[in-house]
Formats: structure tokens, sequence, C-alpha cells
């Protein structure tokens, strides 16, 4: 019998808005990799984020296009396991279905309703970490880690001071 892997641990960010709460450095304490999930806000939020660790980050709608860092779509393999990283506002109002629909990954990662969201259906999962950044719609602010061991998923969402 093989030992298991260590686990990979990612932190999941979207909709800082230009924000960077402090809190996040604690939430995201220890993960290997961040994935940003659009509307970003600027470069300052990618630099500081990179205190933490290293950074994949897509294009939201707010964001500017053509940004040589924000690609609309980050597709990569962890430990085996998909994971696509897209704003979401590419399907209007992104839903788990129509995620799961469009995307053949076993990590779906999104952002734009700032709705902290986990879902998971036929072994696959759809998460949108909630908004990060300024406080709106009477949402709590919030960032989520992804643990991976031996290709077993487990997310949880941080919610972070308001």
């Amino acid at each position: 019998m093989s030992a298991s892997r260590a686990a990979r641990v990612i932190g999941l960010i979207s909709d800082t808005h230009g924000l960077l709460r402090p809190d996040v450095h604690t939430a995201l304490a220890g993960v290997e990799l961040i994935l940003h999930a659009g509307d970003v806000g600027g470069d300052d939020v990618l630099q500081e984020l990179e205190l933490i660790a290293p950074v994949h980050a897509v294009q939201g709608n707010t964001d500017p296009p053509g940004h040589p860092r924000l690609p609309l779509a980050v597709d990569l393999e962890i430990d085996g396991v998909r994971v696509h990283v897209s704003h979401g506002h590419e399907l209007g109002v992104p839903t788990p279905e129509n995620l799961l629909a469009r995307y053949d990954a076993d990590v779906i990662v999104y952002g734009h309703t700032h709705k902290q969201l986990i879902a998971h259906a036929d072994e696959r999962w759809v998460v949108n970490p909630g908004a990060a950044g300024p406080r709106r719609f009477r949402l709590m602010p919030s960032v989520a880690r992804m643990t991976i061991r031996d290709s077993a998923v487990a997310i949880e969402i941080v919610d972070l001071a308001v």
C-alpha cells in the first residue's frame, strides 16, 4: 500500500475590486497557490496576494480588457484534479448547472455574483469564494480554501472581518 501524498492547499478569492482586506493574509496563510476569479481591481492587489503565494488570476467584467496578467480563463491540473477558473460573467448569470454544462473540469471556480457557494454534483465541484473586496449586497466578505489530497477535494469558505 502506497503512502498518501501531502495535502495541497489552494486559496480561492474573487471580486476584490481594488481592496485587499488585511485578514486575507490570515485566511490564506499557508496556501501554496492562490486562484483569483476576477474583478481584481489593479495590479497592487495581485502584488499583495503574491506576498502570500503565487497567483493565477482571470479577468472579470470590471477589469480592463487585454490585461497581460488577466486571461479570460485559467485551466490547470493539481494532483490529478482539473481546475477551471473564470469570472462567470461570460455565462450571463452563472449557476452551478450552467457552469457544469459549459466547463469540463473537476473543480470550477468563479466569482461575479459575490455570493458564497459550494456545490458538489457527480463528483465535480463548483465554488464561488464570495467577494473579498468592498462589502456589497449585505453579503459577508469571504475567501475559500481548497484542499486536495489523493485526488479528493475539500473546500471551506472563510469569512473575513467586515
